[in-house]
């Protein structure tokens, strides 16, 4: 059903850059926005809404926008796309919003861990609905695609067909909507950037390393659909949820005598859904997955800690130390010996 657009504050954005579009919204959000390192914090704390909108603007086309926000009346974006007219790559990490172009009457909901790929032609606006009281919270990277394919090495002829007919519009001819089931994987790395706390130079580094990373996770998902390829899935999202926090758990304690029995106790759920939820969100077994976060840990105390090697083994869950080095050498080719060794010979200055 068609949603009717009454008893909502219309936000009307047509501007030239990401920054222009962000202080627009200001004149209708209020708010002061602040500037650190090269990125810019807009915060609202008003009878319209709470939160702050994020951006960054890198030197290749593309920029980041991260909105954590709550409206109290329902807020309707329109963006006219007459002089600045990006794909919008986008993840939902909380909440949920509305999509549709102007020449539609139906919106698209993009739900909690979903994603989309959106561009508009020219003449062509986007309307975008956030409903009131919905806690959203919103990754959106925006490639503007003339600067962007200047950029040396980006290989954008090895995008699938349709992707690169989107990408090499350059007057703007046609517009395209792709919207992604459940992507959980995608939310490790918005949290990366959440809980990213560096400073100066390498910070913007690390930001633009995920952006980077964010961006080949959506074009790899539009690949598989554009193959046909069935996602491998048949949990419900609740169940998913269950499954990111058993593998939060075992993060926060690696060192516990986990097992697939005692998981699906703890989660409720069964030990088949373990494995396709850990292999779909993780490309790993349960067993896997715990070992894997383990040698993880066992990497960060060499580095961070005056523990030798068996004080580590143990102290992770291990039981041998020959297997922890048969392993530990397997996937990070190079023995614990010769890794501690070498951490020692940095600090020495060897």
């Amino acid at each position: 059903m068609p949603y009717f657009e009454i008893y909502m504050i219309e936000v009307k954005i047509n501007a030239k850059s990401t920054e222009e579009g962000i202080r627009q919204m200001q004149n209708y959000f209020g708010g002061d926005i602040t500037e650190k390192w090269g990125e810019y914090t807009l915060e609202f704390d008003n009878n319209i809404g709470k939160g702050c909108i994020k951006f960054i603007t890198f030197d290749w086309g593309v920029s980041l926008v991260e909105f954590n926000a709550v409206f109290f009346e329902d807020i309707l974006f329109i963006n006219t796309v007459e002089d600045f007219n990006p794909i919008h790559f986008s993840y939902c990490s909380k909440g949920y919003f509305e999509h549709r172009f102007s020449n539609q009457s139906e919106y698209k909901t993009v739900e909690q861990y979903h994603a989309s790929i959106i561009v508009s032609r020219m003449g062509l606006d986007h309307y975008t609905l956030i409903s009131n009281g919905v806690e959203i919270e919103l990754n959106n990277i925006r490639v503007v695609r003339q600067e962007f394919l200047k950029k040396r090495l980006n290989n954008i002829e090895q995008l699938n067909q349709k992707l690169h007919e989107v990408f090499v519009d350059n007057r703007d001819e046609n517009e395209f909507a792709y919207f992604s089931p459940i992507h959980l994987k995608m939310e490790d790395h918005i949290k990366a950037l959440k809980e990213m706390e560096s400073e100066g130079m390498t910070r913007i580094l690390q930001i633009e390393g995920e952006v980077y990373q964010l961006l080949s996770m959506h074009i790899a998902r539009h690949d598989r659909y554009q193959q046909n390829e069935v996602l491998p899935i048949t949990l419900l999202k609740t169940e998913l949820k269950v499954i990111k926090q058993q593998s939060q758990t075992i993060i926060n304690d690696p060192a516990l005598n986990y097992s697939l029995e005692q998981l699906s106790k703890d989660s409720g759920l069964s030990q088949a859904k373990l494995q396709e939820g850990f292999k779909f969100m993780y490309g790993r077994t349960v067993t896997e997955y715990i070992r894997h976060i383990r040698l993880q840990a066992a990497r960060e105390l060499m580095n961070n800690s005056d523990l030798n090697i068996s004080q580590i083994v143990y102290s992770i869950g291990f039981t041998s130390r020959s297997y922890f080095s048969k392993i530990f050498k397997e996937k990070y080719n190079i023995t614990p010996h010769e890794f501690k060794k070498q951490i020692v010979a940095t600090l020495e200055g060897v």
